[in-house]
């Protein structure tokens, strides 16, 4: 089983999608696990004044240093939240791989997807508005990853795109082993009934060579659409 903790300030926007279809039943079935960790829980105030805490304590972000756009999140909060997480670690938590998600990092693929299922816990850094202190990196030495030359506005769809993707790999979550794309012949058009649509006035058929039988032209044919 792996464990996937993630560290994120929006725990709501990705929990629907963790729960449902094929990775929801893969948690209900024990082949993975999904832990949240929230920075505003891992906040630790300091006394001020007359027993007030102080108002920058209670923030998870603050002004970038050198000036700049947005506000970038602390680190101490961060920190915090991946101790805790990695203090649940089911293996050791030494050995545990953490990924924090950086548009100058690795471009996440296939491959690193299924060396990231060979380990038992996985921890994400999902950043949010202009990103983490960089310091959260260095300390946890996380690999950078980017899922693309594209900005997002923030960490929880690459980590859930993540957590879908390693899954796949994991004995047992998908209903056949078939069903991996590099075990299998596919491509990337795929037909099913009725065998004659009819719509708006127009009729589009399945290829007729998916109703031909002959399974060797078949796969020809689903090879050269993959190529394709």
């Amino acid at each position: 089983m792996i464990h996937f903790h993630i560290v994120t300030l929006f725990p709501e926007s990705i929990e629907p999608y963790i729960k449902s279809s094929i990775i929801g039943r893969a948690i209900k079935t024990k082949k993975i696990k999904v832990s949240f960790y929230d920075p505003k829980k891992f906040i630790l105030l300091r006394q001020g004044f007359a027993g007030q805490a102080r108002s920058q304590d209670i923030r998870v972000d603050r002004k970038p240093y050198g000036g700049g756009p947005g506000m970038v999140l602390r680190p101490e909060p961060i920190l915090r939240a991946a101790e805790k997480a990695l203090g649940k670690a089911t293996g050791n938590r030494q050995k545990a791989k953490v990924i924090f998600f950086s548009t100058d990092g690795e471009q996440f693929d296939e491959a690193m997807a299924k060396k990231l299922s060979r380990k038992k816990d996985i921890l994400l850094i999902a950043g949010h508005y202009e990103g983490v202190d960089e310091r959260v990196a260095k300390i946890l030495k996380a690999k950078k990853v980017t899922m693309g030359p594209f900005v997002l506005t923030g960490g929880e769809l690459p980590a859930a795109t993540l957590i879908d993707a390693v899954a796949r790999f994991v004995p047992g979550v998908l209903g056949k082993a078939e069903s991996l794309e590099a075990s299998r012949v596919a491509s990337a058009e795929v037909y099913t009934r009725p065998e004659v649509l009819a719509w708006k006035g127009k009729k589009h058929r399945v290829p007729k060579i998916l109703l031909s039988g002959h399974h060797a032209k078949i796969d020809e044919w689903k090879k050269s659409r993959r190529a394709s």
